[in-house]
């Protein structure tokens, strides 16, 4: 008994670990039956289908990563050198570079305390005339406060962006996140809720967007109309790249997409173990925990402690570490990044990005990590705050 508890707790627990619902290979096999492993065969149509159908939305494409969604987007708004999009800085390269590759500037503003998202009350402010659009990030697949983002938008004739790359199946009241602006953006890369290793989709909610889109995702080309019978040759148009993701691609997909809902399931579950053993802590002030508006549904994406300081967060992932537990922070917030400050602007103070940056620890969160191994993390983090901050274990799970 004692030998295999010490081998139980000398396993590592990673941060992440795919899922797979077990249909995945049924489906890549019949890709290889079907005879197309290139884009856009009957995999991919199904994966537009499903999500039109289940996000409520006009129309979806599959590309080859949340980056591609963003870079059609940027491509699809017209964008003109020097036009500025408004987005926080807290948030991946992508989110930004995508804009940079148009010549567009990125400004940056700070985000929320509560939610980490954009700060809604900054945006208004931040607006000048060559301002084009908004980009908005739903942090761990919690919303934006949309409502006001999309007056704020309407009121000044911009479009709105959403990077939706966390949050497939969240919701900002009645609407799925990437309905919401002109257009939407979702990944599936390992590390998401619904994976396909690597891959993303454009949700365009905009229908004037939808033509162009096409052909932009076809290197530019009416090759899309061509196929549906709806040119009788097809030709360079516009420009474009290639970005669309393969059949095997999209055959792995679609088993995930099928699994979503039960997948969500199982990932809140644990987000909600997570909050209920650390809500004792967080009350004592050590940490603050995630916090979920009201008129938000979230996915369970990601579950972090907010620390204090630098100091204690670096520990804390130490000694984790040392236990066996692999905990992460997130992002350098880009406007301190090279690239940041050569590219884009920064509008206002950074406090609370920079904040977030330095105090921010992600626990494990994946399907099969069963209530064994959760508990394991539980208990070890318990264990570790307690010396950290106070040198006696009075905390308990």
């Amino acid at each position: 008994m004692i030998a295999n508890h010490k081998r139980k707790m000398s396993e590592i627990i990673p941060f992440n670990r795919p899922y797979f619902t077990g249909k995945e290979q049924d489906y890549i096999n019949k890709t290889y039956l079907n005879g197309q492993i290139s884009g856009d065969g009957p995999f991919t149509k199904s994966c537009h289908e499903w999500l039109q159908t289940h996000l409520c939305c006009n129309k979806v494409l599959l590309t080859h990563s949340c980056t591609a969604a963003l870079e059609m987007a940027a491509i699809l708004l017209d964008l003109a050198p020097g036009d500025e999009v408004i987005m926080p800085s807290y948030t991946f390269i992508s989110t930004a570079n995508s804009f940079v590759l148009r010549k567009a500037v990125p400004v940056f503003i700070d985000i929320r305390e509560d939610t980490l998202n954009i700060n809604e009350e900054l945006i208004e402010e931040a607006i000048t005339p060559k301002t084009k659009a908004i980009l908005v990030v739903h942090y761990a697949g919690v919303s934006c406060e949309m409502d006001k983002i999309m007056n704020i938008a309407k009121k000044y004739n911009l479009f709105v962006v959403e990077d939706a790359a966390q949050g497939i199946l969240s919701k900002y009241k009645d609407k799925f996140l990437g309905t919401i602006g002109h257009l939407g953006c979702l990944s599936f890369h390992e590390t998401k809720n619904i994976t396909s290793g690597e891959g993303g989709a454009l949700i365009i909610n905009d229908q004037k967007f939808i033509p162009r889109a096409e052909i932009i995702r076809e290197k530019g080309s009416d090759r899309s109309q061509f196929f549906r019978g709806e040119v009788d040759k097809y030709t360079w148009r516009d420009i474009g790249s290639s970005f669309l993701p393969g059949e095997l691609v999209s055959s792995f997909l679609l088993a995930q997409l099928q699994e979503s809902k039960s997948i969500t399931e199982k990932r809140i579950k644990i987000w909600n173990i997570y909050h209920a053993a650390f809500k004792k802590l967080a009350n004592k002030g050590v940490f603050s925990l995630p916090k979920i508006p009201q008129n938000c549904s979230h996915n369970g994406h990601i579950f972090f402690l907010l620390f204090k300081n630098l100091e204690l967060r670096e520990n804390f992932i130490i000694r984790m570490r040392e236990s066996g537990i692999l905990c992460i922070f997130h992002y350098i917030p880009l406007h301190l990044s090279e690239a940041g400050k050569k590219y884009a602007k920064v509008f206002g103070t950074m406090r609370i990005s920079e904040n977030a940056s330095n105090q921010i620890v992600r626990l494990p969160l994946w399907i099969e990590l069963d209530n064994e191994k959760q508990q394991r993390v539980i208990n070890s983090a318990l264990e570790i705050l307690e010396d950290l901050t106070t040198g006696k274990r009075i905390f308990k799970a």
